[in-house]
């Protein structure tokens, strides 16, 4: 049932997406995002539903081939064409791979908090940053501002204290704002969408080790 809820999800959430292109094929970038933040909530689903491990590593490694043949073919030009060079879907399953191979299912939220943040946090700060004019600035070519920065550093600390409310335990609310921190600070390290890697991983990283800190 897990799986089938998983895939149910997966194939709305592209429906989303390329309903998306088709609707405002200008904007290439918001079919982007919409699947950026759909994908998030899965892991919630894998760990509500006990997805076991023998199943959700190797599917997360499909889809992780499966984007990078995506990448290269641009079988899919929703995911993909957003004028510029980036491997940003390919990091980001390679981000839940690597999340599920430390952690899963022994420490399901720090799966969830890696994903969620990257999910959710980079996803806001995408739509919103380009949406709302307010200062900006350029790091390694990347054009950041104060309402994308600001949309990623808030919706990451709002997960990890949702997520850590959820459970009743994981780090004090001191550790969960380091974290959204860090969290922020490498997405405005994003060349060639590699902060999809970085931002899950660390942040999945920094949440395990914090939780069994007094």
């Amino acid at each position: 049932m897990g799986v089938v809820l998983v895939l149910l999800w997966l194939g709305a959430v592209l429906g989303l997406a390329l309903g998306a292109r088709r609707r405002w094929p200008d904007q290439p970038e918001w079919s982007r995002k919409l699947l950026h933040i759909g994908t998030g909530p899965v892991v919630l689903i894998a760990w509500a539903t006990g997805i076991d491990r023998w199943i959700a590593l190797p599917a997360a490694a499909v889809v992780t081939l499966l984007a990078a043949l995506n990448h290269r073919y641009r079988l899919l030009p929703a995911i993909e064409d957003v004028g510029r060079h980036s491997y940003g879907t390919v990091a980001y399953g390679a981000a839940i791979t690597l999340l599920l191979a430390l952690f899963w299912p022994a420490q399901p939220q720090a799966v969830a908090a890696g994903v969620l943040v990257m999910a959710l946090g980079d996803g806001f700060a995408g739509l919103l940053g380009p949406l709302i004019p307010s200062p900006s600035w350029q790091i390694l070519g990347q054009r950041k501002s104060v309402m994308g920065t600001t949309a990623m550093a808030g919706t990451a600390l709002l997960v990890l204290l949702l997520l850590r409310q959820q459970q009743g335990a994981g780090p004090g609310p001191g550790a969960l704002l380091l974290i959204s921190l860090v969290a922020t600070l490498l997405e405005q390290l994003a060349v060639l969408g590699l902060d999809n890697l970085t931002v899950p991983v660390v942040t999945g990283l920094l949440w395990s080790w914090l939780a069994l800190r007094p």
